[in-house]
């Protein structure tokens, strides 16, 4: 069959050119392909899932850890919880992996109290820290909603405490730090008088 021959047959039997018919063909296969790629076999549905869980358990309670510590909760051990702080208060924010585990766009907080990036809305690496001192009253503001969406939302189950000495323990009194911009530690060290 000759070429003009295969065009001609093209355009009186349906009507169209023979570049509309190709793409109109064209099309016809890539809608096929996408229609397809949607549903999926379930024995490859059941492996994917499977990649792509993680284990929910219950929040565990670390009481207090320093920010050292606290770093060891930053998503990189799938068995460990992922946890950050805000104003020296440790969030278990495991159930948000996607937001907050490693490739997650605030991966950056996990593992660190990100008090003082929350309240410039910074993903400097310079901002990640718990000094809040030198914010204006409107980023104080910001970051109080981010403490209250967290006390929302998460677990607290821990908080951050100075570095430890030899003479600091766990069941010492501490002196808040002068870095961690957190008044509610006064609370606390008051609390441990009354035990």
């Amino acid at each position: 069959m000759a070429p003009w021959a295969l065009t001609e047959t093209i355009n009186h039997y349906t009507g169209l050119s023979p570049a509309a018919f190709f793409t109109i063909v064209a099309l016809m296969v890539v809608t096929y392909k996408v229609v397809c790629s949607m549903f999926v076999a379930a024995e490859d549905y059941v492996a994917v899932k499977k990649t792509n869980e993680f284990v929910v358990r219950e929040p565990v309670q670390l009481e207090d850890v320093t920010e050292e510590e606290l770093r060891a909760y930053d998503g990189s051990d799938p068995n460990k919880p992922l946890l950050m702080a805000i104003k020296g208060q440790i969030y278990d924010v495991s159930r948000s992996r996607m937001f907050y585990g490693p490739g997650g766009p605030y991966a950056l907080f996990a593992g660190r109290d990100a008090s003082r990036a929350l309240a410039l809305m910074s993903f400097d690496t310079k901002d990640l820290t718990g000094n809040i001192e030198g914010l204006s009253a409107s980023e104080l503001e910001v970051l109080q909603d981010w403490e209250y969406k967290f006390m929302e939302k998460y677990v607290k189950v821990g908080q951050i405490i100075p570095k430890r000495t030899e003479q600091n323990n766990i069941g010492d009194e501490v002196e808040p730090s002068k870095t961690d911009g957190n008044e509610s530690r006064e609370n606390i060290t008051e609390g441990n008088d009354a035990k």
